[in-house]
């Protein structure tokens, strides 16, 4: 949590830092995207190495790199500085995040889910304190601090990680010689078993839909007169779902089965996207980022569960960064896309061409396999 709160917030501050700078538009697009295109192309590699080595040493590492890009620009307000920061805290935090995925991954299957639950609702309140804390500092303290404060949450996580050395390294142990030589095998493998694939393509477009709204909704504000204020808002609403449906989580999933509730989220976001664009009135808007909140915020512990329980033995790790690969994958794309085709077609065609991408995801997914994995007690 405290390294993802160093991401979220890293982002908005780097941006704003660059502009303060003086430096283009295009500059800043391009600092901002480091963050994921990076993570996108090594995340796969990164996970076959934890694979072989365990995750004591990714998790340390990747947490000491993300207190260095929060900590290089507190220092150095300089354009080569916030370029390490964005390699640094986006390499850094893929590293952190699959190590950790990886580790709650090997719990038993009916504490794997709970694990899962108890990240995405850490995840959840990072993901919205983190551009908060940016803000307010950079606003009030200025940039330079803003930096500061951000590096003090990694720094923390850093310290408290001395203290799950000995798990860690326990963890590590355990791993199967044969395991730690065997020959790095080619990733289409895992792509070539249908239950993961299915999983994988769920976990795309649902990923994709989160994108899309945190991307479209502000353009669709603009595009109908609303302040910033307002879009804040109704993005806010978004977050809070999101939090709110995890805090529950637990006791949803000791009574829905995963792909119930996966599909299930399909379609409310399909819906959802379907009237989001034939409202102008911000009680419903926000209502309807709200509705979209509590869907898609659902889906995560179900989807890394699920992931888990198909992957190869000892092909955990490779199977989360290939996840993670195509979550940044997304991250990339879609804005460059969307924004194109919102020039030519407009805002409400992206909304309706993406619930129909939810649509047929959720038609090819009506006969998923069996859940494997009972319910939590």
């Amino acid at each position: 949590m405290l390294n993802h709160v160093a991401l979220t917030g890293g982002r908005i501050t780097v941006s704003l830092t660059a502009l303060q700078l003086g430096l283009s538009t295009f500059v800043v697009g391009g600092l901002v995207a480091v963050f994921a295109v990076i993570p996108m192309l090594m995340s796969v590699r990164a996970g076959q190495w934890i694979d072989r080595v365990g995750g004591r040493r990714p998790i340390t590492l990747g947490n000491g790199l993300v207190v260095t890009g929060t900590v290089l620009p507190f220092a150095f307000q300089t354009q080569w500085a916030l370029l390490v920061a964005a390699c640094s805290i986006g390499v850094g935090f893929m590293l952190h995040q699959v190590s950790t995925q990886d580790v709650l991954g090997h719990a038993e299957p009916q504490r794997r889910l709970r694990n899962f639950s108890w990240l995405s609702l850490a995840m959840a309140g990072s993901g919205f304190s983190g551009p908060l804390i940016a803000g307010l500092a950079i606003d009030h303290l200025g940039s330079r601090m803003a930096f500061g404060i951000l590096a003090l949450g990694p720094l923390v996580a850093l310290a408290g990680l001395r203290r799950l050395q000995p798990a860690l390294r326990a963890m590590d142990h355990a791993i199967e010689p044969a395991e730690r030589q065997a020959r790095r095998r080619p990733v289409a493998e895992l792509l070539k078993l249908p239950p993961l694939r299915r999983i994988l393509m769920v976990n795309t477009i649902l990923s994709g839909a989160w994108d899309t709204h945190l991307f479209v909704v502000p353009l669709f504000g603009v595009a109908i007169g609303l302040s910033a204020t307002t879009i804040g808002s109704i993005l806010a609403a978004f977050a809070l779902g999101t939090f709110l449906i995890r805090l529950v989580l637990p006791f949803i999933q000791t009574r829905v089965r995963s792909w119930t509730l996966i599909r299930t989220a399909m379609g409310i976001t399909a819906a959802d996207f379907l009237i989001y664009p034939l409202f102008a009135e911000v009680a419903t808007l926000i209502g309807l980022s709200f509705i979209l909140g509590l869907a898609l915020g659902c889906c995560q512990p179900s989807i890394l569960s699920l992931l888990h329980q198909h992957t190869p033995h000892g092909r955990a790790a490779e199977a989360v960064g290939l996840r993670m690969a195509f979550i940044n994958a997304s991250q990339v794309s879609l804005p460059l896309t969307f924004g194109a085709l919102g020039a030519v077609i407009g805002i409400a065609p992206l909304f309706w061409a993406y619930a129909l991408a939810l649509g047929a995801g959720g038609w090819a997914n009506r006969h998923p396999p069996q859940d494997v994995e009972t319910p939590a007690p």
